[in-house]
This record gives C-alpha cells, sequence and structure tokens, in this order.
C-alpha cells in the first residue's frame, strides 16, 4: 500500500470519532422529552433536564484548548485513545441508567404518582444528576477528539495538502451534528433512549482499533506537563460557561462566575511571564494572524449557533409548526454545512484563504439578512434557498480559518493551535447563547409592553382577545428578526480578521526552531 493511500486510510477512523462525539452534542435535543418522561422529570425541573444539553457541552468545551497541547507531550496516538476510552465509559455510564422502579403499579394519574413522596423525587433527582454526570465525563473525551484529530491531520500532511483533510474534519463534526437528532428521533422510536448510547460502544472500539493499526507512532516532544496551566485554563472555562449558562436567570453567579473565570486566565498570564512552557503559550497569541482566525471563529460560532436556536423557535411558534417540522427544517441549512465545508477545502487547497473565507461570510451574511425577513406566511422554495445560503456560506469558512490557525503557529504547539481554533468556536457559540437568552428576554418584555397597551385601550374582551394575539405574534416575529439580524452583522464585523487569512509555508532553522513565512 502506498503512503498517500495509507494516510487516507489512517484517516477513516479519526473521523468516526469526530462523526459519534459530534453527534451526541445534539442526539439528546430529541431523546431529552423521552428521558424526562421515564425519570419522571416535570416541566418546571425543566431547566435542570436542560443540563443534560449544557453539561455536555461544558466538557466539551472545558478540554479542547489543552488536549492538542497534551498530545503534542504524550503523542498523538495514545491520547485519542484514551479519549475515545473516557468517550465509551461516559456513554456506557449514561446508558446503565434505569427507568425509575417506583413507576412500576402505578399508572400516569395515580394520584400517589401524581402527589410525589419524597423517597420519589429523591430517586428522580439521583437519576438525572447521575445522567448529567455521566453526559459530563462522557463529553470529556468526545471535546478533546476534534483538536487531537486536527493535530494527527497536521502530522501526517503538510502545506497545503493538509487543507482538504482539515475541511472534512470540519464536515465530520456538521455531519454527526446534523445526523444527531434525527438518529436520536429514530432510535427512541423503536429501541429505549439508553441504545442511543450503547450504540457508542461498538463504533468506539472500532475507531480505538483503527487508530491503533493506522495511526503511526509520531515522537513526543521533551516538555513536561503543565497541570498548574491545564487547571487554570480549564477552571476559567468552566466558569465562564457556567455564566453565561445564567444569562437572563441569576445576574450575581453570571458575575461571580465569569469575573473569576476572567480573573483566573489573568493569574495565568501573570505565571506565563515567569515560567516557560506553559500548557498554552502566550507567544501564540502574538501572532496576528493565529489570532484573527480565533477572533473569526468566536464570531462564526456566535452566528452559527443564533441560527440553530432561532430558526426551529420560530418555526414552533410563529410558523405553528411542530417539533420535528422545526427540526426538519433546520436541517435544510445543517445539511449544506459539510457540502460547503468540502467545497470551502478544496477552493483554500488552490486559493488564497480569504477567497472562500470572505465568499463565506457573504453567503451567511445574505441568507441571514433574507430570514430576517421572515413572517408567518413564508414558504418554501424561498425559504429552503435561503437555509441552503446560509448553511453553504456556514461551511465554507471551516478550512480557511482552521488552517490559518494552525499554518501561523510554530511547529512544536501544532497540537496547541489545533486545542485553541477548536475551542474558539465553541466558545463563541456559549456567548451567542448567551446573549440571545439575556438581551432576547429583555426585548421580548418591552415588546410585550407596547402590546399591553394597545390593549388596555381597546374596549371588550372579545375585541381584545383579536387585537392581543395579533399583537403578540408581531412581537414574537419582530424578535426573531432581530436575532437573524445580529447574526448578520456578526458575520459581516467577521470580514475585519478575515482579510488576515494568511497562508504560510514552514520552515525550520539548524537549532530546531520553527519560523513562518506569510504568503499573501
Amino acid at each position: 500500500m502506498n503512503n498517500g493511500l495509507h494516510k487516507k486510510i489512517a484517516l477513516i477512523p479519526v473521523f468516526a470519532g469526530i462523526f459519534f462525539a459530534a453527534d451526541d452534542q445534539t442526539v439528546i435535543v430529541t431523546i431529552l422529552p423521552q428521558i424526562m418522561s421515564d425519570l419522571q422529570i416535570n416541566v418546571i425541573d425543566l431547566d435542570k433536564a436542560m443540563w443534560t444539553v449544557t453539561g455536555y457541552l461544558l466538557g466539551y468545551v472545558s478540554v479542547m484548548p489543552i488536549m492538542g497541547r497534551v498530545s503534542d507531550i504524550y503523542g498523538r496516538k495514545v491520547i485519542y485513545i484514551a479519549a475515545m476510552s473516557v468517550f465509551i465509559l461516559g456513554s456506557i455510564g449514561t446508558g446503565l441508567t434505569n427507568s425509575m422502579t417506583f413507576l412500576e403499579g402505578y399508572s400516569y394519574h395515580d394520584s400517589s404518582l401524581v402527589s410525589h413522596t419524597a423517597t420519589n423525587i429523591i430517586e428522580a433527582t439521583t437519576s438525572i444528576n447521575w445522567v448529567i454526570g455521566t453526559r459530563i465525563f462522557q463529553a470529556l473525551g468526545g471535546g478533546a477528539l476534534i483538536p487531537i484529530s486536527i493535530a494527527i491531520i497536521t502530522d501526517l500532511y503538510s502545506g497545503r495538502e493538509r487543507i482538504v483533510p482539515l475541511g472534512l474534519t470540519g464536515a465530520s463534526a456538521e455531519a454527526g451534528a446534523v445526523i444527531g437528532p434525527l438518529s436520536g428521533g429514530i432510535i427512541t422510536q423503536y429501541f429505549s433512549w439508553q441504545s442511543v448510547f450503547w450504540l457508542n460502544v461498538p463504533i468506539g472500539l472500532f475507531v480505538i482499533i483503527g487508530v491503533v493499526f493506522l495511526i503511526p507512532n509520531l515522537k513526543r516532544t521533551n516538555y513536561k506537563m503543565d497541570y498548574v496551566g491545564s487547571f487554570l485554563i480549564v477552571t476559567a472555562i468552566c466558569l465562564i460557561t457556567l455564566g453565561c449558562s445564567q444569562s437572563g436567570n441569576n445576574t450575581l453567579y453570571l458575575m461571580i462566575f465569569i469575573a473569576t473565570g476572567l480573573l483566573l486566565f489573568f493569574v495565568y498570564y501573570l505565571i506565563s511571564t515567569k515560567i516557560d512552557k506553559l500548557i498554552l503559550p502566550i507567544e501564540m497569541f502574538k501572532n496576528i494572524y493565529f489570532l484573527a482566525a480565533n477572533i473569526l471563529h468566536l464570531l462564526y460560532g456566535a452566528a452559527l449557533i443564533i441560527a440553530l436556536i432561532t430558526i426551529p423557535l420560530m418555526v414552533n411558534t410563529v410558523l405553528g409548526g411542530t417539533s420535528l417540522e422545526g427540526g426538519l427544517i433546520l436541517m435544510r441549512m445543517t445539511i449544506a454545512i459539510p457540502i460547503g465545508a468540502i467545497v470551502g477545502a478544496w477552493a483554500s487547497k488552490h486559493y488564497d484563504f480569504r477567497i472562500p473565507g470572505l465568499s463565506g461570510l457573504i453567503f451567511c451574511f445574505v441568507g441571514l439578512l433574507f430570514m430576517s425577513g421572515w413572517n408567518d406566511s413564508i414558504a418554501d422554495p424561498i425559504m429552503s434557498l435561503q437555509l441552503l445560503i446560509a448553511g453553504f456560506g456556514f461551511g465554507l469558512l471551516i478550512a480557511p480559518i482552521t488552517a490559518a490557525a494552525i499554518n501561523n503557529s510554530m511547529l512544536e504547539y501544532r497540537g496547541a493551535a489545533a486545542g485553541i481554533i477548536s475551542s474558539s468556536r465553541f466558545l463563541g457559540m456559549t456567548f451567542g447563547i448567551a446573549a440571545i437568552s439575556a438581551w432576547g428576554s429583555r426585548r421580548f418584555q418591552d415588546l410585550l409592553l407596547g402590546v399591553d397597551s394597545t390593549v388596555k385601550e381597546i374596549g371588550g374582551i372579545e375585541n381584545a382577545t383579536g387585537i392581543f394575539e395579533s399583537q403578540l405574534l408581531e412581537a414574537g416575529i419582530t424578535l426573531f428578526h432581530n436575532f437573524f439580524f445580529i447574526g448578520a452583522l456578526l458575520c459581516l464585523v467577521g470580514v475585519l480578521p478575515c482579510l488576515l487569512l494568511v497562508k504560510s509555508i514552514e520552515k525550520t532553522n539548524l537549532i530546531g526552531k520553527s519560523t513562518t513565512i506569510h504568503i499573501d
């Protein structure tokens, strides 16, 4: 087998691992109602159940910045296998969750069930906490896979050769996120929701076997592991993510968590001025091209999550569709992302990074701008066309952003660069969720004040009811218009850092130091 073919085959288990880690990030959306039903979680406790989603995101994001660097130190293969093992163990833990035994012998309308004894409440709380805990543990392994995979690709391929595999990495992650809700719904329809997680076990073992036999043992760096720095980085990201999750609920906790997280980042910076070889070298952020790629990825993540949340929410409310219809309409956008990722990878290989980068931003801007004009009469084919335009644009951006960040980092820090560029997108998504939760809540309240004042001026309950419903619908449409427009503005702002997406050629001097020569 020639070397080129071997490298392509070696990427199959790597891409499979990324696909299923991303799949489990979104699969929870469609199986959450069944989890709540089996564990007898009431609607009033929805905030706790939502931690099955937030908790996965927390674990997923927190390890991304450091795991690429950890693979620099201990080796890609060893750390990838360890990460996949953690993902499998977490999946087994979640799959072992049993339906509550106290439900046996009770009907849904049984007064003893409705009353919820203290024992029942404790059992239900214990079960959902178990699911949340195992989901977080599972995410620690899943989140580590993406930066390590990017680092593996940078080891196997050099220069322009790595651009297409990097694009396929993004396409695999996006495809997993697209398939997640659909696969969860299908599996839960015919089997138990636990089967979704048990399915990860044979797939994970297949991935591990493939990595063992196909990925070469590459030379590790001689640096020691920076445990203090790792703790500071992971804890800071967890606190900021927790703070964002409190947006619109508890301002005090939000301020405490985010302020403490920022303080830990500042402590990390102070340590970096005195100690060499930290887990995330500060020198990397002094490279304006590397920094620009990460800023663009933050904006990308924020705009993407705004679209992902707003589309099904608008379908379920303003358009009067079901949850399934909302998911199917959203899929018209997400299914175009992997296609755009492949096209963007090809374009990045043959042309300047700024060509697919700026093209992607234009597609996203136009798509979201058109979507900001949606109303209750929007229909196909216009709806699908606008969704496909936005999705294709988001896909185009994946390869040039990732390749620009990796190529503009020193050879010895490639793993760290992969971790940072991977996490910047998910941090952008976290900030995007926080923004639309906090600002959107206040904005909707302001719109409702206008509805209330209008209704008060109208005499008669019958007349007031029709006006109220019409004004409420209009308020919802206005809010969603604002969301889409903000997403479009983020894409417009992204033009500035996108202008700094440049290619580079790696050069290594005689003493082993790595430098970069930028080619515009």
